[in-house]
């Protein structure tokens, strides 16, 4: 039998990626024949960028009878499960991701039925469809003295009526479907309510990759489900016989519960600004499904469990390979975003400075075909326009904005096209730029002041011979032993500022900074009265250096 509908493990004889072949085989024949398939097609490659994903996925496609392939199925490791090890790591696996009680599981695209026969020895209730009559006769064999339903069907629409499951999974399944969309939407309808679906995808090859990005795939999800959660599988080799380094994961959508209220769910991003003086690294994008070609800030989207910095520190170590302390870095912008037909998105952006965690390289070629510093005041125009709008609005001092296209926009920064970004809050327009000292002794003022500016969170900026500054977010603090200077000590009390005020986080962090300040050349002012010498509801210090400058330090109220 002959279907253009696909679907995993076994079908007849259907259509499939040769490139996805492999997953179906032997890992090294996978990178030869992605490689094979993309030598020499670099004019059709572009030609694929531009008409999009979906149809590179119809264009690379041959017939492969998969009754053939049926006996040589189960050799992969993943496949088969005959190695013990990775046997226990899918069941492992499968534990978590089934319900916890025996309860009726869809296995879609079963192959041979290795996870199918992994769920029916936990005592659940096994329906297994494949389209291959060979590929679901191997898996009654597997399945046989359990109880377990094996049925000859399209993966997409299940001949299984109108049952429900507690459970429907499908393994490298989706991405070849004609219209996974539909697909999905179709599974979930088969799920009872608070019920679970079960994907496990990837994205295989390098320079012309195929399947389905973790971050596409959860999108296209979200809004048919009460809640997902997203585990990345490539680096576990035990699940594979070996390492890999290709992007695998699972998504797991949990269904709505009856009466529950259908809300709206957003999936969530993070961008890291990391600063080298005036210029932002870039990365470009290539074989993600997305935005390929062009420029974008390393990014990623929120995981279940995760809050947005822990996933921030995730992401720049998966793509830059920096060990970043959350403490490095800096929230700067909350940007909701909808690209052109596509889905509301909220990304936060947070801002890091270079050498934190190490130096950037390019830990996922992959998916990026390179690395480069731009100057954040000219930013070229090959970029992603949800990246450019973020960075633009962060060079305008804005921290919330909304950036919405129209169906009719592209992807890529267009300078031509209607700014599509709306700032709300104040905007830069107002705000402190920056304070300048001018001392007699700048190697006096440096000891006191920078101390006691990198305990507040700035960061040094710039040295030259008669100056130094200090940066934290858009405001900096200058000290400059200037040839102008007129000779005399600094007196608060004469006309003209009479000291800076700075926060600081609590009573503790105040009386931490007060007890470590006479050894960085501060003298409390009215110690006898602290921490209320400016009054009962007002706490904090009051400290002068050497050259006669005074701070304040608030903690807040008591």
């Amino acid at each position: 039998m002959t279907s253009d509908v696909t679907a995993g493990g076994g079908r007849g004889r259907t259509t499939v990626d040769r490139a996805d072949e492999v997953d179906r085989g032997h890992e090294a024949d996978r990178a030869e024949q992605a490689d094979r398939v993309d030598r020499g097609h670099e004019a059709e490659q572009a030609e694929r960028a531009d008409r999009g994903y979906e149809a590179d996925r119809a264009d690379r496609v041959e017939q492969v009878d998969w009754d053939a392939e049926a006996a040589a199925f189960d050799d992969a490791p993943d496949h088969g499960l005959r190695d013990p090890e990775v046997r226990a790591a899918w069941a492992e696996r499968l534990a978590d991701w089934l319900p916890d009680g025996p309860g009726d599981v869809l296995d879609l695209g079963c192959g041979t039925g290795s996870l199918a026969l992994l769920a029916a020895e936990r005592g659940h209730r096994v329906t297994a469809v494949d389209l291959s009559p060979a590929m679901a006769e191997r898996a009654r064999a597997k399945l046989a003295g359990h109880d377990a339903l094996v049925l000859v069907g399209d993966a997409a629409r299940p001949p299984v009526g109108e049952r429900r499951y507690d459970a429907v999974m499908a393994r490298h399944v989706l991405w070849l479907l004609p219209d996974p969309d539909a697909a999905l939407r179709h599974w979930c309808s088969l799920l009872r309510p608070g019920g679970r679906l079960v994907l496990v995808e990837g994205v295989w090859g390098r320079t012309s990759p195929v399947g389905i990005p973790a971050a596409r795939l959860t999108e296209a999800l979200a809004p048919l489900v009460a809640h997902t959660h997203t585990e990345r599988l490539s680096g576990d080799p035990r699940l594979w016989g070996g390492p890999v380094a290709d992007e695998r994961y699972a998504l797991l959508g949990t269904a709505r519960r009856a009466g529950a209220p259908s809300r709206h769910v957003e999936v969530v991003d993070v961008h890291l600004v990391l600063r080298r003086g005036e210029e932002v690294l870039l990365a470009r994008r290539a074989g993600t499904g997305y935005g390929d070609g062009l420029l974008h800030l390393p990014s990623g989207h929120v995981e279940d469990g995760e809050d947005v910095r822990a996933a921030m520190v995730r992401e720049a170590r998966e793509e830059l390979g920096l060990r970043l302390d959350p403490a490095e870095l800096r929230a700067v912008l909350v940007l909701q975003h909808r690209g052109p037909g596509g889905a509301p998105r909220t990304g936060w952006f947070f801002e890091a400075r270079y050498g934190a965690g190490g130096e950037p390289v390019n830990a996922e070629p992959h998916k990026c075909a390179g690395l480069s510093w731009h100057p954040l005041d000219d930013l070229p125009d090959d970029m992603v326009a949800y990246c450019r709008a973020g960075l633009e609005r962060l060079r305008a001092g804005d921290h919330f904005a909304v950036h919405w296209q129209h169906d009719e926009d592209t992807v890529a920064h267009d300078p031509g096209a209607p700014d599509r970004t709306v700032p709300l809050g104040l905007g830069r327009a107002g705000a402190l730029h920056h304070v300048e000292l001018w001392v007699p002794d700048l190697a006096s003022a440096e000891a006191s002041w920078g101390w006691l500016l990198e305990e507040l969170g700035y960061t040094r900026e710039q040295v030259w011979e008669r100056g130094r500054s200090w940066r934290r977010g858009e405001a900096y603090v200058v000290l400059e032993q200037s040839a102008a200077l007129r000779p005399g000590r600094h007196d608060r009390c004469a006309p003209g500022v009479n000291h800076l005020a700075f926060h600081v986080p609590d009573r503790a962090a105040l009386d931490r900074l007060v007890r470590l300040a006479p050894g960085h050349g501060w003298t409390p002012l009215f110690a006898e009265r602290y921490p209320y010498a400016g009054g009962p509801a007002h706490c904090a210090a009051y400290l002068e250096d050497g050259l006669g400058y005074e701070v304040e330090l608030v903690a807040g109220r008591r």
